[in-house]
């Protein structure tokens, strides 16, 4: 188990490159789920757990990993599957999402698999846990869900998506008002969080559920003869998301001079210290760690203030 993840040191080679690498694993059934290896720090076996009183229906209780303490979600029971029960053989996933590690108990881990962002698609509309998935891919002519974590986690724990009153007086914020921004984001959680926030400034939100809708929408609109950079204030992207993903995107819109000078934001539950580096490496703007409504005002503000210098 401990060398599943020897494969991550290599995950930077693939940005920039519309190429993911998940780490695929089983709940309570025979269907094979998934989850961004960039989100994971290690695959252990469930060490002694200690129950919490009055705590969530999905979480089990918590584990104390390397002098951490770490709570452990049953991911199966969080997406409305049978419950695990967890014994001295379970498996548990440690990730890291928003600045946030838990661990997830599941019932067995699988591989890990690289694949393009073109293989991975968006859930059916027929799916039943279409609610729980951002895509779905075929491993082996086998469906392979991935999980909308997120989601699972917001449900545990609500972000919060209110801004400071005396921030919204900021004369530099004022002159948001009646601005757009286009947010690019698979996840509908964090899309309503970016739109919740920002519509507080009086942004208008424009969205798309993955890199190539979006690269589309702002191509239609330069067809149109929009001036890019008159129309948008910026574009939020995510990072991973089916199809296209945010550091693709970025590149294409560097590559395209009638999007090229638009402020782009890498929006992403991502490691922030990667991210950091790859913000540079695709040609990004800033970079912002998801369900942070005061630091998303300041990325705001920060491009706001540019203006005065150009």
């Amino acid at each position: 188990m401990a060398g599943i993840l020897e494969s991550v040191d290599q995950r930077t080679r693939l940005v920039g490159q519309n190429r993911l690498e998940i780490l695929m694993f089983r709940l309570s059934g025979r269907q094979q789920f998934a989850i961004n290896v960039f989100k994971v720090q290690e695959v252990v076996q469930l060490p002694k757990m200690t129950l919490m009183p009055h705590r969530h229906g999905s979480v089990c209780g918590v584990v104390n990993l390397r002098g951490q303490t770490l709570p452990v979600i049953d991911l199966s029971r969080a997406i409305g599957l049978r419950p695990l029960v967890p014994d001295e053989r379970s498996t548990i996933i440690v990730t890291e999402y928003n600045r946030s590690i838990q661990a997830f108990l599941v019932g067995g881990v699988d591989r890990i698999l690289n694949l393009n962002w073109e293989e991975v698609l968006p859930p059916p509309t027929t799916a039943g846990r279409q609610h729980y998935l951002t895509a779905i891919t075929k491993v082996e002519d086998r469906l392979v869900e991935v999980i909308d974590v997120e989601k699972v986690l917001a449900e545990i724990v609500p972000y919060n998506t209110s801004i400071a009153p005396e921030r919204l007086t900021d004369p530099v914020l004022e002159r948001a008002r009646g601005r757009e921004v286009l947010c690019v984001d698979d996840s509908t959680v964090a899309l309503a969080q970016l739109r919740e926030t920002l519509s507080q400034l009086g942004i208008t939100v424009h969205s798309a559920s993955d890199g190539m809708k979006g690269l589309n929408k702002l191509k239609a609109w330069a067809d149109s003869g929009e001036v890019l950079t008159d129309r948008l204030l910026m574009v939020f992207t995510d990072a991973e998301m089916p199809e296209m993903d945010g550091y693709r995107l970025t590149t294409e819109i560097r590559n395209d001079p009638r999007l090229r000078d638009l402020y782009v934001v890498l929006h992403t539950s991502l490691s922030g210290s990667f991210n950091l580096a790859m913000v540079q490496k695709v040609g990004c703007d800033n970079f912002l760690s998801k369900f942070q409504p005061e630091k998303l005002v300041d990325v705001v503000r920060e491009r706001l203030l540019l203006d005065e210098t150009r």
